[in-house]
């Protein structure tokens, strides 16, 4: 497990009526230099409290007098900044759960293995110390979201632009759950920025300087999602010619972002509950488990619960991803937002394909402000990249045909057909042809290897290639640009001799 910083003389209160583990947990934690409180009982705690302050609390979930919770309780009434780690009976994962939802950083399963122990309590310390000494920021949602400080957590929120009440509340959600290592779920339709709302809570965590690892559980092969996951060891099954790192490792010390979660198999969602339960894993072919120290982030566009109901969707693992939920919401509900994103987005397009930002037309933004945009942020920027492609001058107007963008808007009437440029109909589709996973990547291979014939017809000449595109010059350097195209002529092409 990775070296934690040690932050010494760090205050320590641990409550357990046993005496036996009290006095381990406390050996252990003076041995890592912290300086140590002990408690029995509920009431001997709250003493403790009244007294004094702690940098962080260890207590067992059921007490004599009382619960782990009512620790909690008190901290969050007396709005203390004490992280509190709750101990829970083995395979206790309701109690797990209500202690995280309650307020607690973290949890350990009974019996305590004392190197995650020793990890678990230095995570809390670290997060504590460094939400104490991060400088005072502005409301979220109040600052430009093109000017950026510099700061990893604060450039995570601009990347989330708007600064309407819907998006200003997401901002200062995430800061909140970003200091528990609590699990988290976030929701919201296609293309409302859910892995960015994820990132975000990743770099205001603790855990910020830690790894990031991003998985798109629906791009995986149902037969390669155990390896993929857990890691598998030479030899483990044909072709394994060497130790595979699993996203569990390779996110040990920072954040697992698991999207489309509601797209796994039931075998594969029974393994994952148990890696996330025990904090655990086995790679295939291994004969030991490796601990890992990973703090889970989900998303989903499906209705879990909806999803749980029809037996899809374990419960268990259900109400394990759902301690805390961040709901994103569509553009539909934040249309002030739309001037904000047209901006940043087409900023970011030019940044792209290397050239100046260009500014839309108030005729071209109240089109835009009038689309159902049903796919959100991520139709916006198709939106706005189709009216970079098709743009002559130093105004973009939008392409005319931009309003028809939804699936059932692309269902012509008669009279549209009789008017419209016939386009050939691409060759029925034939049992076992594969549905490209990723659409847009697929559209881009296809526009690509027509302008890489195009070009080569013309001797890279994008001129001429343009003109038999039908597109101009600059609609043919953006594309260029866009889709990476290398051409061995970098000046303005002469005319074709």
């Amino acid at each position: 497990m990775a070296n934690l910083p040690v932050l010494s003389d760090s205050r320590v209160l641990v409550i357990d009526d046993e005496p036996d583990l009290r006095t381990l947990y406390e050996l252990t934690l003076l041995r890592e230099g912290y300086r140590v409180e002990t408690a029995g009982t509920v009431h001997e705690a709250q003493e403790h409290l009244s007294q004094q302050r702690f940098d962080a609390i260890i207590t067992d979930m059921r007490l004599p007098d009382g619960m782990g919770t009512d620790i909690l309780a008190r901290l969050r009434a007396d709005q203390r900044h004490e992280r509190c780690i709750v101990i829970t009976a083995y395979g206790s994962a309701e109690n797990a759960v209500e202690s995280l939802k309650a307020g607690a950083f973290d949890y350990l399963s009974k019996p305590v293995d004392l190197k995650q122990f020793r990890a678990v309590v230095a995570n809390a310390l670290l997060s504590n110390s460094s939400t104490s000494t991060r400088p005072a920021r502005t409301t979220p949602g109040t600052t430009a979201p093109s000017t950026p400080t510099g700061n990893a957590a604060d450039q995570s929120l601009a990347k989330l632009v708007g600064a309407s009440v819907p998006m200003s509340q997401v901002k200062e959600r995430i800061v909140k759950v970003a200091r528990s290592m609590a699990p988290v779920l976030v929701r919201g339709e296609s293309g409302t920025g859910k892995e960015l709302v994820a990132a975000a809570v990743h770099a205001n965590s603790h855990r910020a300087q830690g790894p990031w690892v991003p998985v798109n559980c629906s791009a995986i092969p149902e037969n390669l999602l155990e390896a993929e996951f857990f890691g598998a060891r030479k030899g483990a099954y044909t072709g394994a010619n060497q130790d595979r790192v699993g996203f569990f490792q390779a996110a040990h010390g920072g954040t697992l972002f698991l999207d489309e979660i509601g797209d796994l198999p039931l075998a594969m969602q029974s393994k994952l509950l148990r890696a996330i339960q025990e904090r655990s894993v086995r790679p295939l072919g291994a004969h030991q488990e490796e601990l890992v120290d990973v703090r889970i982030v989900s998303a989903t566009h499906k209705d879990l619960a909806a999803e749980v109901h029809a037996g899809r969707f374990r419960q268990d693992l259900y109400y394990r991803l759902n301690v805390i939920d961040l709901y994103i919401p569509p553009l539909r509900e934040r249309s002030e937002d739309l001037p904000s994103l047209c901006t940043a987005l087409l900023a970011r397009i030019a940044a792209e394909s290397g050239t100046t930002p260009l500014a839309l037309s108030p005729s071209a933004l109240s089109q835009i402000c009038a689309l159902p945009l049903q796919g959100n942020v991520r139709e916006l920027e198709n939106v706005l990249h189709r009216a970079v492609a098709l743009s002559d001058g130093d105004v973009l107007e939008l392409d005319t045909h931009a309003a028809n963008t939804q699936p059932g808007a692309l269902l012509s009437t008669p009279e549209s057909v009789a008017t419209s440029t016939v386009v050939p109909l691409p060759p029925a589709r034939r049992q076992g042809d594969l549905i490209p996973s990723d659409l847009q990547a697929y559209l881009d291979a296809i526009e690509r290897d027509m302008l890489v014939r195009a070009l080569d017809d013309a001797r890279f000449n994008r001129t001429l290639a343009a003109q038999r595109l039908g597109l101009s010059l600059r609609q043919m350097r953006y594309r260029i640009a866009r889709l990476n195209i290398d051409s061995p002529q970098t000046a303005d092409d002469a005319p074709h001799n």
